[in-house]
Formats: C-alpha cells, sequence, structure tokens
C-alpha cells in the first residue's frame, strides 16, 4: 500500500509558517497546535494548497508562494484618498489598521499609507497582496477525506 500523498478529497494535519522575503513570520502553528483542514475547504487559499499537491506525512518543505497564489496583486483601484476631515478625532501614524464599515455594514480594514493636513490615503489591499511569500510546512499526516 502506498502513502497517502496530498490532493483532492484528502484531510491534512501539518504545522506551517507563512514568511516574507525578510524572513519575518507572518503566521505560524510550529509553537502551537498544528493545523488540520480538507483540500478544496477554504481554510487555505488555492494556490498554497495546490503547493502541498503530492506530499506526505514526514515532508518538510520550505515552498515559494508568488502573488499570484497568494494573496493576488495589489489593486491600485483600492487605494483612497480621504478628506482628513473625516479623521479629526483620531492621531493617524503611517501603517496604522483602521477598520471602516462598507455599505451593506460588513468590517473593511485599511491601512493608512500618507496623511497630511489635508487628506489620508488609505490602502484597502490585503496587507500581503503584492508580497513574495514562503510557505514552510511539515506534513503530520494526510488521511482520505
Amino acid at each position: 500500500m502506498t502513502e497517502q500523498r496530498i490532493g483532492a478529497a484528502t484531510q491534512v494535519t501539518l504545522h506551517f509558517a507563512i514568511k516574507l522575503d525578510n524572513g519575518d513570520v507572518v503566521d505560524s502553528t510550529f509553537d502551537k497546535q498544528p493545523a488540520t483542514f480538507t483540500v478544496g475547504d477554504g481554510s487555505l487559499l488555492p494556490g498554497f494548497e495546490q503547493a502541498l499537491y503530492g506530499l506526505k506525512a514526514g515532508d518538510k518543505r520550505s515552498l515559494p508562494i508568488g502573488p499570484e497564489q497568494g494573496f493576488g496583486q495589489g489593486n491600485p483601484q483600492n487605494i483612497q484618498v480621504m478628506p482628513r476631515a473625516q479623521f479629526t478625532d483620531m492621531e493617524l501614524s503611517e501603517g496604522l489598521l483602521i477598520i471602516f464599515n462598507d455599505a451593506a455594514n460588513a468590517e473593511l480594514p485599511g491601512v493608512v499609507k500618507a496623511f497630511d493636513a489635508n487628506q489620508v490615503t488609505i490602502d484597502f489591499n490585503h496587507p500581503l497582496a503584492g508580497k513574495d511569500l514562503t510557505f514552510d510546512v511539515e506534513i503530520i499526516d494526510v488521511n482520505a477525506a
């Protein structure tokens, strides 16, 4: 009998770390409980899942994930300039995360990119959009789902 490999209709238990090019860790399970997911359940972005295909329990890999397979490229239309007057009760700084509500009252995070006395530039792209990432994985278990 061959060992179960990651593919469609498999359940996977793994440790992972997502790292930026400079080595900074964005997210990791290596210091806590491993993650378990079923391929295709939406727990991982499809590009991350595809990178795991063919791996089996015991495999350890450092997998490059480009923007197209990760969080996509940044969209210039997701950068908005707003009047500074909308932020009068707030101390602004570059990189500050602000939660806005959209028309459907859903939360929409934005990051302050720049500001002056008249306007504030907010980036509504995912913070990892446009970034090359490294996906470090240690596969613990693979089973038929």
